[in-house]
């Protein structure tokens, strides 16, 4: 996958994400901030956190790519007219896992991907409760940094039987069932937002598929991480699994190691 052809501050994006998620906690742990729930248009809920994380992160990549469009969830809906033709652009979800956040379990995450020719090429998404942050790209490679700065290589676990499948906490389907028969699956974990990704990234899981719904900024950064911790990301037939389409709404996905 090309690099782009301007640097990254790689730093900056970190500090970025890290930011988003401070703002997220903040209102997390305030009881009568962190209840503010409003219903969009297609019934998903929306916080206070997820329109704080949408100003910052949005207001601070415009800083540091000015040229670069940004595609977030809570941003406005820009017409297929428009962004057909971008090469690069930021897909952003502020917050991954609403659901997550509004039922208190703590899995939810802030993610931040760039996005060249309808690939993803850079990844970073950040857990706030367990300030766990995760990282790909070609240049800086895979990564996790604890809430210390201390990194560890991610590399994907490529054991031959006995795998682990991970999977939705809230969403479930024959489909993915019918699926998972296919591989020697010998346990399953459920868990929300982007998190599934970085099982796989960290050597944690062996297989994710999903049948769906999920929106091209659930998916986009922990392509990317995966990608770069040596798994990938197909359609259930193998083909490359594409963003910046017509329609945000993704097709059935396989992760795998």
């Amino acid at each position: 996958m090309p690099e782009p052809i301007f640097p990254i501050d790689t730093a900056a994006l970190i500090a970025t994400a890290c930011e988003a998620g401070e703002a997220i906690l903040k209102i997390y742990n305030n009881p009568l901030q962190a209840e503010v729930v409003k219903l969009k248009s297609d019934a998903s809920p929306l916080t206070l956190a997820d329109e704080a994380s949408h100003a910052i992160i949005t207001r601070n990549l415009h800083k540091l790519t000015p040229d670069i469009p940004v595609l977030s969830e809570e941003g406005r809906d820009i017409p297929y007219q428009e962004r057909k033709n971008w090469e690069y652009y930021w897909c952003v979800d502020p917050l991954d896992g609403t659901k997550e956040f509004v039922n208190r379990n703590g899995e939810f995450t802030v993610n931040i991907a760039l996005i060249h020719n309808q690939t993803p090429i850079l990844g970073v998404i950040y857990v706030p409760v367990s300030r766990e942050l995760y990282f790909g790209s070609e240049s800086d490679g895979a990564f996790k940094m604890d809430g210390q700065g201390n990194k560890t290589l991610l590399k994907t676990n490529k054991i031959s039987s006995e795998w682990t499948a991970v999977g939705s906490r809230t969403h479930s389907s024959l489909e993915e069932e019918q699926e998972l028969a296919k591989y020697p699956v010998s346990r399953k974990v459920s868990v929300g937002s982007s998190i599934k990704f970085c099982l796989l990234a960290e050597g944690l899981a062996q297989i994710y598929y999903r049948h769906g719904p999920t929106m091209e900024w659930d998916t986009a950064a922990g392509q990317a991480i995966l990608t770069y911790s040596g798994g990938k990301v197909t359609t259930p037939e193998g083909l490359p699994f594409l963003y910046n389409k017509e329609s945000l709404l993704n097709g059935p996905f396989l992760c795998s190691v």
